[in-house]
This record gives C-alpha cells, structure tokens and sequence, in this order.
C-alpha cells in the first residue's frame, strides 16, 4: 500500500512538472484549467483541472489563500500557501476520485 501511494505521488509530481514547464504563460493554460502558484517561500506553478474548485479539500486552500493574501495575491495569480507535497498529495487524490 505504501509502494503505491508513493508511486502515485511520484507519477503525479512528474504530470504537474510537466504542466509547469510547459504552460509558462496565461495563454498556455488549456481550456477548462487554472493556473496556481503553490508553496510558502519559493511558488510553483501549477495547471490544474477547475473541478477541483469544488472539491473541499481544494476549497480549504482557497480559504487559507483568502486568509493570508486576501485578493491581492503576490504573484499575479491565485497563490496557496502550502507545502508543494501537501498540494502535489491532495490533487493525485482528487484525481483519482
């Protein structure tokens, strides 16, 4: 089970890089996606499917957003202040799902 989850997590770390590098700009984000930069100290971005915005576990992020920045996000886009695994977990989960 744990072999799993972890080849899961790495499968997915590998998907997101890959979304990241290759939408650079808000041109390149597809149709149906948002783009999110996520961490504390050095953001990512990240493109991720908007269903997730009704997921609650991703709308707890968007709370904690809204908490810590408010509307005025740092880096020009939606900003979630938490760890990079803690995001890259929780959408492989809402992934599946």
């Amino acid at each position: 089970m744990a072999i799993r989850l972890a080849t899961l997590i790495s499968n997915a770390k590998q998907f997101y890089k890959l979304q990241s590098l290759t939408n650079r700009n808000q041109s390149d984000v597809p149709k149906g996606h948002l783009a999110v930069y996520v961490g504390k100290n050095t953001r990512k971005r990240y493109v991720v499917p908007i269903s997730y915005l009704n997921h609650p576990s991703f709308q707890d992020l968007l709370h904690q957003a809204e908490e810590e920045f408010g509307f005025a996000h740092p880096m020009g886009g939606l900003t979630i202040p938490c760890c990079e695994n803690a995001f890259v977990e929780l959408t492989s989960r809402m992934h599946l799902s």
